[in-house]
């Protein structure tokens, strides 16, 4: 079981580097925060805060998240100089007389959010913690905690909060309602799909959220609840053990995973399912291919220093500080949910994912068809491409450009708009966005919901066209009342193929972006003109779309141009130039068919090929 102290050496150097070179990391992002601590430790204020929830909630954030990584270190043998610190922290935000006091959660609270870490440090280290603490604060901090197990929670992953909290008062001995947390589980249970995902709740959520919450909290509760609850503990364990065949898809060879969806800011937590999985002892993949996963994901993310500030903290932003990728609900602080990575610092140096030489990425194949997600993942030259159909949010900020776009690439990210005024300001890589102006076009609509969603092998398309088994996602959005479109995106690697069938009963102006390219320090070259557009980065990076034909007799090709969307949009690259089809259609019934090349210097040559044929 997970969650041991240190109980040797090093079995061998690679176990050594690793391990040490992931501790290294851990200390380095924790070191930087005591300063921005209050006097009583229990506040720790990285920023101004601009979320839903209030000021107090998101220094508590502050003080709690990094202890999804400092947990692990103490209960696996590492030092942290400043445990003092958090252990006076736990005393004075628990106690309603300190002015650092937290305060009670009220309906539904981030404070419900941020006591799952502290539940969960109570578990792994409570010799740094809890042990420090006077009987009388003792009881003021396992008080504050047990109020968290009938906290009102959405119904999604946050019902895993509180089961995190029963966990931490088990081990320290504190009497609580054990009962609560089953009700909780129970629920949670009912999420489970196919292929080990699952649902954030009775809803068509399907993201990150599955890997580094669902499966993360469901992980440590099987290592540390299965000798009472084996059953559950298995099931677990088996769906991780399916979830995992899949989700390494996700991740390019350079260890970089797909943006895509909420809660980018919280970066390397992405891969926190891998230690998840080590430290719940599932074997379902060779333990050196999942350190391998997870090491080069740390790497690649240490490697990114725009990802932090000068002073070593972790900004708001995916690739670099970028405010707009931001969700309501993301405080300053919010970004230190990545130290869920660490998890498994808790496992013994002799544990058998530290011993296992680590693996390079893994051989698989071209595409994977994930029906669950709605989604088809596309391998080519070691990079990533995630063709998207059924997943769509209006609630989150820029839930539209997160999730309903065509295409996420680990090599290109996606764009977020930052305004409604044209393309330069829509920045609209991978989508098809469609305008009613009379003359130039100006506002633009794009597809913010997908109706009648369906993965290759799921479900016959509309009006009985079928869809074939390969590779294709189908979905139907409608911009206006008037206005149908359903979009098929087929992968054909290094390629994805799109074709949209439009039955429109208004005129529309079309604009269909491929990826953004990076920009910086100039570009390669570019193409444009009839039925073509292409961007080439100074690094040699290239993005381009190739009409196929609209199928309407006597139809012309769309102009193709490269559109320089302004700076900021792009999560990964901070200008960038986007190849762009323009058209115009009258109102009736008409197809567009392109196809897409994203690709990295090696794969230029495909752009000189002959395109894949339309499948539609």
């Amino acid at each position: 079981m997970g969650g041991g102290k240190d109980s040797g050496s090093d079995s061998d150097s690679d176990s050594g580097s690793a391990r040490e070179e992931m501790r290294a990391y851990a200390t380095e992002l924790a070191d930087a925060l005591p300063p921005y601590a209050g006097p009583g430790g229990a506040r720790i204020r990285l920023g101004v805060n601009v979320a839903h929830h209030d000021d107090t909630a998101a220094d508590l954030e502050g003080y709690a998240r990094p202890l999804w990584g400092l947990a692990p270190l103490a209960a696996g043998g590492g030092d942290f100089a400043h445990w003092d610190l958090w252990a006076r922290g736990l005393a004075a935000g628990t106690d309603p007389a300190h002015p650092e006091y937290w305060g009670a959660p009220e309906g539904i609270d981030q404070r419900t959010v941020e006591s799952a870490a502290l539940g969960f440090t109570l578990a792994l280290a409570p010799e740094r913690l809890w042990d420090p603490l006077t009987g009388a604060q003792k009881d003021r901090a396992g008080a504050w905690l047990a109020r968290f197990l009938t906290a009102r929670t959405p119904d999604n992953n946050w019902n895993f909060f509180p089961v995190m909290v029963s966990l931490g008062l088990d081990r320290v001995g504190y009497a609580h309602d054990r009962e609560a947390r089953h009700a909780r589980l129970d629920r949670l249970e009912t999420y489970a799909l196919a292929d080990g995902w699952y649902s954030d709740g009775p809803f068509e959520q399907r993201d990150y959220y599955i890997p580094w919450a669902m499966h993360f909290y469901g992980l440590i509760y099987a290592a540390l609840a299965g000798a009472e609850d084996p059953a559950r503990a298995a099931r677990f364990r088996q769906r991780a053990g399916e979830f995992a065949l899949g989700f390494r898809h996700w991740f390019a060879d350079d260890g970089s995973a797909v943006p895509y969806g909420r809660s980018l800011t919280y970066r390397f937590a992405q891969g926190s399912f891998w230690g998840a999985l080590a430290y719940a002892d599932v074997d379902a993949l060779p333990a050196g291919e999942v350190k391998g996963l997870l090491m080069r994901h740390l790497r690649w993310w240490r490697d990114r220093s725009a990802a932090t500030s000068p002073g070593g903290l972790l900004s708001i932003g995916y690739g670099y500080p970028q405010p707009a990728v931001a969700e309501q609900y993301n405080g300053p602080a919010s970004p230190y949910w990545a130290m869920k990575a660490f998890l498994p610092l808790a496992l013994p140096a002799a544990h058998g994912f530290w011993t296992a030489a680590e693996q390079p990425a893994a051989e698989l194949p071209a595409t994977l068809v994930q029906p669950p997600a709605g989604a088809v993942l596309l391998r080519s030259g070691g990079d990533v491409t995630l063709l998207s159909g059924r997943q769509h949010n209006t609630w989150a900020r820029g839930g539209p450009a997160k999730y309903a776009k065509f295409a996420y690439s680990t090599r290109f990210g996606f764009s977020l708009p930052v305004g409604e005024l044209g393309l330069v300001q829509g920045a609209y890589d991978s989508m098809l966005a469609v305008s009613d102006d009379e003359g130039e076009p100006v506002h633009f609509r794009v597809r913010e919901t997908c109706e009648d969603p369906a993965a290759s092998g799921e479900d016959p398309a509309p009006s009985g066209e079928a869809v074939e088994e390969d590779g294709t996602v189908r979905s139907t959005w409608r911009p206006w009342a008037d206005v149908e479109i359903t979009t098929w995106l087929t992968a054909a690697a290094p390629w994805h193929l799109r074709t949209h069938r439009i039955r429109t009963g208004r005129a529309l102006h079309t604009a269909e972006g491929g990826f953004a390219v990076d920009r910086e320090g100039g570009e390669g070259s570019r193409q444009e003109g009839a039925g073509r557009a292409l961007a080439v980065g100074a690094g040699g990076d290239l993005s381009g779309l190739l009409d196929l034909g609209a199928g309407d007799e006597g139809a012309p090709a769309r102009e193709g141009r490269v559109v320089e969307p302004l700076p900021g949009t792009n999560v990964l690259a901070r200008r960038t130039a986007l190849p762009t089809l323009l058209g115009h259609l009258p109102p009736g019934e008409h197809w567009l068919r392109c196809a897409v090349l994203g690709a990295g210097p090696a794969g230029a040559a495909a752009w000189q090929d002959a395109a894949p044929a339309p499948r539609y």
